[in-house]
């Protein structure tokens, strides 16, 4: 008689309280388990996946030792955090991920009390877990703050402001700080994982302790020299060193992927009376899954995809992406101008910029996660007579808006900006979409700002911006394929502040900003079949405005309507003002404005998106039309 298989653990596990009923030799078939979960899932809804699978055996230890949802748990950035989502409630759910109505692929606060703190930029999980950590002692609660972030997200400034103020905290901080890429420690191995036991143990950490208070009372001269000597032999063998520095007591290295190594050192930390403490675990991206493990960038983010074979399902063709569009005719304008140079933040390709790279290294900068420095540093060699394009997604541009006013626009230097994911971004979310960028920038003074149509218009547009030597300029461009046209084989200068019309009309104008002019079109094919004669004009750009297209198209049309993929503020408020300058707005003339709501809106196909925001052909035509019947309704109330 066969025996029946036992229940795989993983069915047993609801939550962290259930994880921790396990017995510590059950971990491992727990981890494997959960491997094993999250490949399944995201080969069948797409997502982050190398990222994940190096943190399966650090997350299980993690809610293992320490008592989450008390101790607060912040994942840097979030893209690791899916096995976290199905330790913590919700297995059920996980095969919605980033879709409409699913989970996020982030962490969300509305999600789940395990979720303290959402997060979808990066090395924010310092300063979150060091809130939490004071804000506990304050109030004499129980619970720490835990941050664990990788070390990409170690490379922004933020990181370290959070841990040069982390002292107040004590024990009720530990920050883990995920090692899968840097070399950085020395080898992981026996003797290191001894170490990282011993050094977190209560004995050494009260000897430790001991020692400073007996020094302290000595000259300081001798305490000074005492200090820098257990400093440097711990550091001969541990490392840590500049942890040490920024106040820090540092643990590891230690082995990411072995329960045995870690669940020991954290609960040392966990029970330990000095702080904050640092622990350095070294992991493996794509961990336990080959074709992963193979990857160059370790599967970081993937379409749904075969779990057998690893086989990405491939979209169907088409045209070429944006971020190479621009990335490929940067790298072809380049080849005749040696002053251009491409600058992007740990997205080279996201924005395109690998394919510059590869033509032209040597003028290619990667600055890791660091849009602040990324601004400035393009704003010097700027400056000094270079052409930097400085190519940042529109939502992470918005963390160095204090560089883009002060460094760039207040001295006009010539800084390009290519802002990538501009508009609605699907599946990331609002922590991702584009939505600010034509509001922020146009309002400040000195800078251009230009918004493609199409792949033909970005090519236009980077050109333009290539040759633009008298202040800053801005191009933005959404994520996604282009609409198909033909690329030009030689570039167009734009007239800056030029727009276009693509389509004469009497009755209508739709002024368009960006890729909505293909839905603007449709909306006037709808129009003129209702016998209503539409203009619909590509604006180009945000500013300077084209204010005499504008002013002509208001005095020879009944109603206009600015369509936008971008919050309140940017092209509609900018139209309305000239509009109320020029006095445009005292003959009755109907103006709408369509623009993104005002909501943080959810992730979703990006399709649904734009639905939602109620900025597709359908949604122009009876905004239209309700502005005719609104001014019907009103001639015939002044007849009568």
């Amino acid at each position: 008689m066969s025996q029946r298989p036992a229940t795989p653990l993983l069915d047993t596990v609801d939550t962290p309280d259930d994880l921790r009923k396990l017995e510590r030799g059950q971990l491992r078939q727990l981890a494997d388990e959960l491997r094993a979960e999250m490949i399944d899932a995201v080969g069948s809804t797409g997502g982050h996946l190398g990222s994940g699978l190096g943190v399966v055996e650090l997350t299980t230890a993690i809610h293992y030792v320490f008592d989450t949802p008390n101790d607060k748990l912040v994942w840097d950035v979030g893209h690791q955090a899916y096995p976290h989502k199905i330790l913590t409630g919700r297995r059920d759910r996980i095969r919605t991920l980033r879709q409409g109505g699913g989970l996020s692929g982030f962490t969300k606060r509305s999600e789940s009390d395990y979720d303290p703190f959402g997060a979808a930029h990066s090395s924010t999980s310092i300063s979150a877990a060091l809130g939490f950590a004071v804000a506990n002692k304050l109030k004499g609660a129980r619970g720490r703050g835990i941050a664990v972030i990788g070390d990409g997200a170690m490379s922004a400034g933020m990181a370290y402001e959070a841990m040069n103020n982390a002292e107040q905290a004590g024990n009720r901080l530990v920050v883990i700080l995920n090692d899968n890429d840097m070399s950085i420690a020395p080898p992981v191995g026996g003797l290191s994982a001894y170490l990282a036991r011993m050094v977190s143990s209560s004995e050494y950490l009260g000897l430790r302790s001991l020692a400073k208070r007996l020094t302290a009372k000595i000259s300081r001269r001798l305490n000074h020299g005492l200090e820098k000597a257990e400093e440097f032999t711990r550091g001969m063998v541990t490392g840590g060193t500049l942890f040490e520095e920024l106040g820090f007591y540092y643990v590891g290295p230690i082995d990411g992927h072995n329960l045995d190594h870690l669940i020991p050192v954290l609960e040392n930390v966990r029970d330990s009376e000095q702080g904050p403490i640092l622990v350095h675990v070294v992991t493996k991206k794509g961990k336990g899954y080959a074709p992963a493990e193979d990857s160059a960038d370790k599967y970081h983010g993937v379409q749904k995809f075969d779990v057998i074979t690893g086989e990405q399902k491939k979209s169907a063709g088409g045209p070429p992406a944006y971020q190479n569009v621009f990335g490929e005719t940067l790298a072809k304008l380049a080849e005749t101008d040696d002053r251009i140079c491409a600058i992007t933040a740990a997205m080279p390709s996201g924005t395109g910029v690998d394919k510059f790279a590869k033509a032209h290294p040597e003028r290619a900068f990667d600055v890791g996660i660091a849009e602040q420095h990324a601004v400035t540093f393009a704003a010097g060699l700027a400056a000094q007579g270079m052409r930097p394009f400085c190519a940042i997604y529109s939502t992470f541009l918005q963390r160095a808006y204090d560089q883009v006013v002060h460094d760039v626009a207040i001295q006009n230097l010539p800084v390009r900006f290519a802002i990538d994911r501009a508009g609605l971004v699907g599946a990331d979310g609002c922590t991702h979409a584009g939505s600010f960028d034509v509001t922020y920038l146009a309002t400040l003074p000195n800078l251009v700002v230009m918004a493609a149509a199409d792949e033909a218009e970005l090519v236009h547009m980077t050109y333009t911006a290539a040759e633009h030597d008298s202040g800053p300029i801005a191009l933005r461009y959404p994520r996604g394929n282009g609409t198909g046209v033909a690329l030009p084989e030689v570039p167009q200068l734009l007239e800056i502040g030029k727009g276009r019309v693509v389509r004469e009309g009497s009755k209508v104008a739709i002024l368009s900003l960006g890729t909505r002019l293909a839905e603007a079109l449709k909306a006037a094919d709808q129009l003129e079949a209702k016998g209503l004669s539409t203009t619909v004009a590509d604006l180009r750009f945000a500013k300077p405005l084209d204010t005499a297209l504008i002013d002509r198209l208001m005095r020879g049309h009944e109603v206009v309507v600015t369509v936008e993929e971008g919050a309140i503020g940017g092209l509609g408020a900018h139209v309305l003002t000239h509009a109320s300058d020029a006095g445009l707005l005292d003959n009755g003339l109907k103006i709408r404005t369509m623009r993104l709501p005002d909501v943080f809106q959810d992730h979703d196909d990006p399709a649904k998106q734009y639905d939602e925001a109620r900025l597709n052909a359908p949604h122009i035509v009876d905004t239209v039309l309700a502005a005719l019947r609104h001014n019907s309704a009103g001639v015939e109330e002044a007849r009568a």
